[in-house]
Parts: structure tokens; C-alpha cells; sequence
């Protein structure tokens, strides 16, 4: 079934599959600008619930081996394999990223569980001399308890993963809400965690609106670790709430990555690497060649060389295997880049590709 033949979504709170108490969200596909599937949103209280239920199940879960918890997570990566094409294609409508691309972070997802899965037999302590006879210094590496997670919507499933392995294999429940734009991979990856046997409560996915369930999420005290990715504001707003209770903060924000090309370097290489720094996934990635730094001596033959790569890609319907570039996640960030580009233009920039 493909994701725009459901009609609805539900959200996964301590084993069960639930709606939102605060209504519904429809979902666009930035392809087409068309609402295509309604998604539950999330009441404050729900997300207590869910914040209650990680805290119920951790100390079983914790108590498991991890390589019981190793054996649960390879479960998911297989079930995620198996399912890869259908994830790729939510992926792509809620998003709209290229198919090739979402086919490839859903590989990425699968990964993460493989990789964490690993870290079974590395869970490892330290025996220390003490200072005094008679003494020893035991150093061990233990859950640290509910984890709260909140993802962007660049990459809607690689993102579940690389939160939720990781605190799965270190004995953590986990509280995971993604963007309210691209909600629909994680709500995916939520039926999969239950067919892989995910024990009630160890993983709940809430949807919502980041003003309102983000915030019970980074304000509550139950949470004992909060981990983001997004940008430099939210992050700043997600310290300044988990800073009322000392909740550990950890946070993957936005960069402006440059892109140096010296005098030196195989041109054919640069440019292909720079455009592919620059056009992966629209260019929304945190580490994109935000600007480029050419050497005078090569400026010249990069800059051409560089138009006409650019020329050379398709930009279309992100569901044809042919397309290279596809639409930006929202008419808010298309607005955002437009923006951008006429100020530049206005600034004294001038167009290369496009435009004069």
C-alpha cells in the first residue's frame, strides 16, 4: 500500500497505536504542493503519557543483556531492508527528495541499527587503583534513563534511527518527535518497532507541533536526556527549557561548511564533489557547501566547469529514477531561498546559471 492510499496515521504511545488528542495535521507533498494523508497531533498530556511509559519500561529494559537488546535491533534493521522501497517512497512524498536519494537514507537507516547493534559487546566498564590500600575505583557505564529526541525534516528517516539505536542499545527508552512537515517516516519506523518486538514503552513516537509537544518534551523533568537536530534558534530555546531542571542537553545544529578548491586540485573532481555537496538533497543539509572558496589561478575553468555540471542535472518529479534535484520541503524554504538569492542579486551578486 503506498503512502498516499492511507488515509490516516497513528501514533505509538507505550505499545499502542493511538490518535491525537489535539486533532489532526494534513501532510503536503512539496512535489505537487497537494495534501495527500492526515497524521494525529499530539496533546500535551499525551506527551506526558508517553514521557510515563519510557520511564515505566526502562528498568526492564535496561536490565536486558544488550545483546538481547542488540538481537531486537538487528530484528528492526532486517524488517526496514524488507521494507525499503515503501519507506523510500514516504520519504519522497513527505519530503521530496529524489527516490535514489530516499532509497539510500532508508540503507542509512537500517545501518544505524546494524551499527549500534555492534556496540553489544563494547558496553564496557574500568577498574582504577584508589588512593588508598584496601580500595578500588569502578567506573561503569550504565542507561542514563529517558531520552527525549526531536529531528528536523531533511532526512525524516535516517534521523529516527540515529536517535533511537544508539539509546536503545545503552539501555534507554526513548520519547521521539519528528518535524511536524514530515512526519509520516517515523510514524513508518513505529510499526516496525512493534513488529520487531520492541517491548511497550521503550520506544514512543509522538507527532505535534514543536511550540507545544517540543516543549513539554524539553521542559518536563522526567526526561534525563534531551538530543536534537536542527537549527541554532530551536536549539537555544530547547537549552534555555531543559536548563530549568539540569537535563543534559545534546545538540547537532546547522553550519556554514565551506568548500575550498586549491590551485592544485583534480578540476573534474572538485567540481563534482562541490556540486554534489551543494545539490544533495536541494542543498538541506547541515554540512552543504554553503560557500565555495576557489583559487584565483582556477577560478576561471572551476566556474565553468561548475555552470555547466549544474546544467547537466535534472530537476523533476523526485519519483523518477532520472531525477537528480526535486522540490524544496515547503513553500516556507522555497520563499526562504528566493529571498536569499534576490538579495544577494540585489547586493551586486551576479548569475551564472540562470538569470543573468
Amino acid at each position: 500500500m503506498s503512502a498516499e492510499e492511507k488515509t490516516s496515521y497513528l501514533m505509538l504511545i507505550d505499545g499502542k497505536f493511538v490518535v491525537g488528542e489535539a486533532g489532526t495535521r494534513s501532510v503536503i507533498n512539496p512535489a505537487n504542493g497537494k495534501a495527500f494523508v492526515d497524521v494525529p497531533e499530539a496533546s500535551p498530556d499525551q506527551a506526558r503519557q508517553a514521557i510515563d511509559a519510557a520511564r515505566k519500561a526502562q528498568k526492564a529494559w535496561g536490565l536486558k543483556s544488550p545483546l538481547a537488546r542488540a538481537a531486537i535491533m538487528k530484528r528492526i534493521a532486517v524488517l526496514i531492508r524488507q521494507n525499503a522501497r515503501h519507506l523510500a517512497e514516504v520519504v519522497v512524498r513527505e519530503q521530496g527528495k529524489p527516490i535514489n536519494e530516499a532509497i539510500g537514507e532508508v540503507g542509512g537507516a537500517a545501518e544505524f541499527f546494524d551499527y549500534y547493534a555492534e556496540f553489544a559487546r563494547r558496553i564496557q566498564g574500568e577498574i582504577l587503583p584508589s588512593d588508598y590500600a584496601g580500595e578500588q575505583v569502578w567506573i561503569q557505564r550504565v542507561p542514563v534513563g529517558v531520552v527525549a529526541a526531536i529531528i528536523p525534516w531533511n532526512y525524516p528517516s535516517a534521523l529516527v534511527s540515529r536517535k533511537v539505536a544508539p539509546a536503545m542499545i545503552a539501555g534507554d527508552t526513548i520519547v521521539l518527535k519528528p518535524h511536524e512537515d514530515t512526519p509520516l517516516s517515523a510514524l513508518e519506523m513505529a510499526r516496525i518497532f512493534v513488529e520487531a518486538g520492541v517491548p511497550a514503552g521503550v520506544v514512543n513516537i509522538i507527532t505535534g507541533r514543536g511550540e507545544t509537544i517540543g516543549e513539554v518534551l524539553c521542559s518536563e523533568p522526567g526526561v534525563d536526556l534531551i538530543t536534537m537536530t536542527g537549527s541554532v534558534p530551536t536549539g537555544k530555546r530547547i537549552m534555555a527549557n531543559a536548563s530549568r531542571n539540569l537535563t543534559p542537553v545534546s545538540l547537532e545544529l546547522g553550519g556554514k561548511a565551506p568548500f575550498i578548491v586549491l590551485a592544485d586540485a583534480d578540476l573534474e573532481l572538485a567540481v563534482r564533489s562541490a556540486a554534489t555537496s551543494r545539490y544533495m538533497n536541494c542543498g538541506q543539509v547541515c554540512i552543504c557547501n554553503e560557500r565555495t572558496l576557489v583559487h584565483r589561478s582556477i577560478y576561471d575553468q572551476f566556474v565553468t566547469r561548475f555552470v555547466e555540471f549544474s546544467k547537466s542535472l535534472v530537476v523533476g518529479d523526485p519519483m523518477q529514477a532520472n531525477t537528480d534535484i526535486g522540490p524544496k520541503v515547503s513553500r516556507e524554504e522555497l520563499e526562504k531561498v528566493e529571498a536569499v538569492l534576490a538579495e544577494a542579486v540585489a547586493g551586486g551578486a551576479r548569475g551564472a546559471l540562470a538569470g543573468g
